[in-house]
């Protein structure tokens, strides 16, 4: 029996968190075995941590830590999956813009491929994000001669063995985490498999991070990506 970790980064999700738990809670108990789902609260001010633990759920495990940014708590989330027997790790994100629904045809299809990873086709999250993706495409392609069709997609499935592999690259704590795990399965030539999924608009809550700060996270990342290409020659 393979055990599945479902990991989730949250920051601020209370009216959001119960609804999400319900809806991928059920996952977890059909796998069955050691599988569990994993909730990252990275320093929530409104109570995030509270309801997930007032859940009481035999195969939740709700983890606080001090806020550090969406990628420390993802790269925390999957280190956590690894480390405690983790067969597979599904990372989605908490603010209920993906459907568990589309989930099977990840599984289902997981023996053939390292990484199971969407791509976003009809997007209802705003012209502005979808230029960033498009935009990222570009500055990957350029950088790293990979092509990756959603890279920062929250909603990818990963042999663990292949993942613990990318983390012993990744810099501790590296914001777009997503999108530099994304970089090392494509350059490691990990067997990497894209499917179409349906991104909703979020569900409740606000959105934690705005244009002005995605304008400047790119112009980071695009200089850090520089500096990280030497890692892969």
């Amino acid at each position: 029996m393979e055990n599945l970790f479902i990991v989730m980064p949250a920051y601020n999700e209370a009216t959001n968190i119960e609804r999400v738990v319900s809806d991928w809670y059920p996952i977890i108990e059909h796998i069955g075995g050691e599988s569990r789902l994993v909730v990252v609260d990275d320093g929530s001010t409104d109570g995030t941590y509270a309801a997930l633990r007032a859940m009481n759920l035999e195969r939740l495990v709700p983890i606080s830590k001090a806020n550090g940014g969406h990628g420390a708590a993802v790269l925390y989330a999957y280190r956590y999956a690894v480390e405690h027997g983790a067969d597979w790790v599904f990372q989605t994100d908490s603010d209920g813009q993906t459907l568990a629904e589309e989930f099977s045809q990840f599984w289902d299809c997981r023996g053939d491929f390292d990484m199971v990873i969407g791509r976003r086709e009809k997007r209802e999250d705003g012209v502005f994000r979808l230029l960033v993706t498009r935009t990222l495409r570009v500055v990957i392609r350029l950088l790293f001669g990979v092509s990756i069709p959603d890279a920062n997609l929250a909603y990818r499935l990963m042999r663990a063995s292949a993942l613990r592999e990318a983390l012993a690259i990744i810099p501790p704590d590296f914001y777009l985490a997503n999108v530099l795990v994304s970089i090392v399965f494509a350059k490691k030539r990990k067997r990497v498999k894209s499917i179409p999924v349906t991104v909703r608009p979020r569900q409740g809550g606000v959105n934690s991070v705005f244009a002005p700060q995605i304008v400047k996270i790119g112009f980071r990342a695009i200089a850090d990506f520089w500096k990280l290409r030497k890692a892969f020659e």
